[in-house]
């Protein structure tokens, strides 16, 4: 696939029946406890790296990575050394 824009990211998103589309910029090392979101998650890691846990699995996401989260699924986040920026399609 090839690298999307946020404007293609964002048609896409809400083709697929998403309804708030948002860039979040994560800090360096920036380290998020076990959560949930009361959406469902689709996105687009621009730039940077993080790990994503879901229970026992990590998942080593970096800039061109795409990734989907359910609604009210416990997961961790780590970010890494130059933080990262997301681009996050939420399902409300």
């Amino acid at each position: 696939m090839s690298t999307p824009t946020f404007e293609s990211f964002t048609d896409q998103s809400l083709d697929e029946g998403f309804d708030e589309i948002i860039v979040r910029e994560w800090a360096p090392q920036l380290e998020l406890a076990t959560h949930t979101h009361p959406f469902d998650v689709s996105a687009y890691v621009a730039r940077g790296e993080y790990w994503l846990t879901v229970g026992d699995q990590v998942k080593h996401l970096k800039a061109g990575d795409f990734f989907r989260l359910a609604r009210d699924v416990p997961h961790a986040e780590l970010y890494g050394a130059e933080g990262a920026t997301v681009w996050v399609a939420r399902a409300n």
